[in-house]
């Protein structure tokens, strides 16, 4: 799977050495907000790819990059109790539920084995 031509690891790999280039020259970030900013684009890169998957992909990366973010907005001075937090993850699980299936299914076509049995019915053998 290719982003705009390139591997998603590469692209995450430019944006995190990007981040901390800027940092470098004066981007006031710290090592926790530039740690919190790289989960949140690697959970952005796992909604691109769940969107080429099949069949219930898309929520659970939804689900991710939706942690990432509450993740990043409290790393950035979000001032919320845990209690909270698991309330807002909640509610965002059963938004997601009522049109999401719950089964994930890799995008990947069967193979031979999945498509024939290694034990043959048996027959009416009598026995």
């Amino acid at each position: 799977m290719r982003i705009f031509g390139r591997e998603p690891a590469l692209i995450l790999g430019f944006l995190a050495a990007a981040l901390k280039l800027l940092a470098a020259f004066g981007l006031d970030v710290s090592a926790t907000q530039q740690t919190l900013i790289n989960a949140v684009l690697a959970a952005v890169v796992g909604v691109w790819i769940a969107i080429v998957a099949r069949d219930g992909a898309l929520g659970a990366a939804i689900m991710q990059l939706a942690q990432a973010a509450l993740a990043l907005f409290v790393g950035f001075g979000l001032d919320w109790s845990a209690e909270k937090q698991g309330l807002v993850m909640a509610a965002i699980a059963a938004l997601l539920a009522l049109w999401e299936r719950t089964q994930v299914t890799a995008p990947v076509s069967l193979t031979r084995l999945e498509q024939t049995s290694p034990v043959k019915a048996a027959g009416p053998t009598g026995v």
